[in-house]
């Protein structure tokens, strides 16, 4: 938390927010690679843990679709082929 209030820090300057997406932290490709290479490192060392709360048969990607358009589902989901 930062040690102004909201008021505090309104009222030094412009108060904004920002939603950074996957480019804001890879430019290239080889970035790209090279931090998936990693993520995919840690999760097979077991130092990221990756819940799975819905699977869902190819055949039923109808369903897993409306689940997802109605807020059915959270956290990830897979379709098995």
């Amino acid at each position: 938390m930062s040690p102004f209030g909201v008021s505090e820090l309104a009222s030094r300057g412009s108060l904004f927010l920002t939603r950074p997406s996957l480019g804001n932290y890879v430019a290239t490709r080889e970035a790209l690679n090279a931090t998936a290479g990693d993520l995919f490192a840690m999760v097979e060392a077991k130092k990221v843990n990756i819940d799975i709360n819905q699977r869902y048969a190819l055949k039923d990607v109808g369903q897993a679709h409306a689940d997802l358009e109605a807020r059915k589902t959270t956290g990830s989901t897979i379709l098995i082929p």
